[in-house]
């Protein structure tokens, strides 16, 4: 056993049940997350991925069921106080998510200037910090417009962190990049969380990351978890959806329809 199993876990989602509409989109949904883990939410297209990031953000509220950080149920927080818990987690999102009428500076400045109470004179030196964590001290002042897709990536990176904060969200980190490039972007995760001990939360579907970077992996089917556990416990799972999707197998009448 670890030595970090005998800490309280950083994020508890405790039987989240989600709706869109009369859809259900997350049945009964329940994890929890070390602090300093990479922890990776995985599983084919549709099967709630990204939802339940939403959930776990505070982005969307669940039909029942509870997400809590270090104790606290942000699903019954009024706005006030979870936008003040939302301050402690950064997201990066699948695009970036960038500003495009600011550059990469301006963007990694605003929650500073928003959320952080810090003072102006000290703002551009926490920017430049940021963006050196990412490989991007030089881009400074460029617009989003101006960078390639893997550097739009780190860009939203340095933003996530600009708070601090002691989690970060990552949605679909490697998707649009060529290997080169995806690689380097896992090696720039796992570098800040041995840095900085930032607990990251990924959703992926790239099995080179998966492989690379997780800690444990949580695999959604249908909206349901199926499999939670290692890379190594999955990749010897008897469970045939895990071998699937880890053997880059399609479903048996899918390949039948194309036969």
């Amino acid at each position: 056993m670890n030595a970090k199993d005998h800490h309280p876990p950083v994020i508890s989602v405790r039987d989240v049940v989600a709706h869109y509409g009369d859809t259900l989109v997350l049945d009964g949904i329940s994890f929890e997350v070390q602090s300093g883990e990479i922890f990776l939410i995985v599983g084919g297209s549709g099967c709630g991925k990204t939802t339940l990031l939403k959930h776990m953000t505070g982005l969307l509220r669940p039909t029942s069921g509870s997400v809590l950080y270090s104790g606290v149920d942000i699903t019954t927080l009024d706005e006030d106080r979870l936008a003040t818990t939302q301050q402690n987690i950064g997201i990066a999102f699948q695009s970036g998510g960038l500003f495009n009428s600011m550059t990469i500076g301006e963007n990694v400045a605003l929650p500073l200037r928003e959320y952080g109470q810090v003072d102006e004179a000290l703002i551009e030196g926490i920017v430049r910090l940021k963006l050196s964590l990412v490989g991007l001290a030089a881009a400074q002042h460029l617009l989003p417009d101006e960078l390639s897709g893997g550097m739009r990536k780190r860009a939203g990176l340095a933003r996530a962190m600009a708070l601090d904060p002691p989690i970060i969200y990552f949605d679909e980190p490697s998707a649009g990049l060529d290997p080169i490039i995806a690689s380097g972007l896992d090696d720039l995760i796992l570098d800040i969380r041995k840095l900085l001990g930032i607990t990251f939360v990924i959703v992926t579907h790239e099995l080179e990351s998966i492989r690379k970077i997780a800690d444990r992996i949580m695999m959604l089917e249908q909206g349901k978890v199926i499999f939670l556990g290692t890379v190594k416990e999955a990749e010897s799972s008897g469970a045939e959806r895990v071998r699937q999707f880890f053997e880059r197998r399609p479903d048996a009448h899918i390949a039948q329809r194309k036969a």
